[in-house]
């Protein structure tokens, strides 16, 4: 990433009244986060903190094993983006799917908030949900298994 990407970034952050923002590419994270405050500004203008971490994420614990997967003949539904996992439309409804039940293609499975956007995760197969592999409200990456179907 270089400095004119970074700028981009903070453009980007302004524009649009955010006042935080990560992006993993090519390895590298980078996280921009304003600080509010009179403390935080420097004449006027809002600082920015830059982090970069050129580490991988390590898998979640969570992660079924290859042998559970074996034994079931069961699939990963994985996430399709960086984001908070929910599993209902809200904290008082109930939850899109329970361990047991038969989900059909197309239907709503989860939420992954993204930037302030509530992105419906739908299933692209006929299965029953063995196991639910994510906790309400944590946070997901991009790949990380979710959910494990037995397809029918």
């Amino acid at each position: 990433m270089n400095i004119k990407e970074i700028k981009e970034m903070i453009a980007l952050m302004n524009e649009n009244g955010l006042n935080e923002l990560e992006i993993e590419k090519e390895g590298m994270r980078i996280r921009l986060k304003k600080k509010n405050g009179p403390k935080e500004e420097m004449n006027g203008e809002p600082v920015y903190l830059m982090q970069e971490n050129l580490r991988q994420v390590k898998p979640k614990e969570t992660e079924p094993s290859s042998q559970q997967k074996e034994e079931t003949g069961a699939i990963e539904i994985k996430a399709p983006m960086v984001g908070t996992f929910y599993r209902a439309p809200s904290p008082e409804a109930p939850p899109y799917v329970e361990v047991g039940q038969i989900v059909n293609p197309g239907q709503v499975i989860c939420i992954i908030e993204a930037m302030k956007l509530m992105n419906e995760i739908k299933s692209e197969v006929k299965g029953k949900i063995l196991e639910v592999l994510v906790e309400n409200t944590e946070p997901v990456e991009f790949g990380q298994p979710m959910f494990l179907i037995e397809p029918k």
